[in-house]
């Protein structure tokens, strides 16, 4: 129900935009999220935006340098990151839920997830 693309292989203090496309529904309505899983860790929150994106919220480790923004015209939201760090190197997932339900950083509150893209940062 989500696309994730946008991952890749950058040196540190590069920047990758990703984004996160609806398929076969529409998220207009739903609060959209980007988490991350590094190998051999938990799944943790990066930032979300609320279905009007009025709101955004982020993990502390990437405030300041990644950007959530959403175009609910074209059902995408978008995760802009620069100044790119190598304990940034995970794989990057988008998911989605109802406007307001549940808490916005936890994996368990969202409904649908998209598949994921790696982001690979060298040092």
């Amino acid at each position: 129900q989500l696309q994730a693309s946008g991952g890749g292989l950058v040196q540190a203090g590069g920047s990758l935009r990703l984004s996160c496309a609806a398929s076969g529904r529409t998220f207009r309505d739903d609060d959209i999220a980007w988490f991350r899983q590094a190998p051999g860790k938990e799944r943790e929150f990066v930032a979300a935006i609320r279905w009007s994106g009025g709101s955004t919220y982020y993990a502390d480790s990437v405030k300041g340098r990644f950007t959530i923004s959403r175009d609910n015209a074209k059902d995408t939201v978008t995760l802009q990151m620069n100044s790119l760090k190598p304990e940034d190197t995970a794989v990057y997932y988008c998911a989605g839920k109802r406007a307001y339900s549940g808490t916005y950083a936890q994996a368990r509150d969202y409904d649908y997830w998209g598949q994921g893209t790696q982001v690979t940062v060298s040092s």
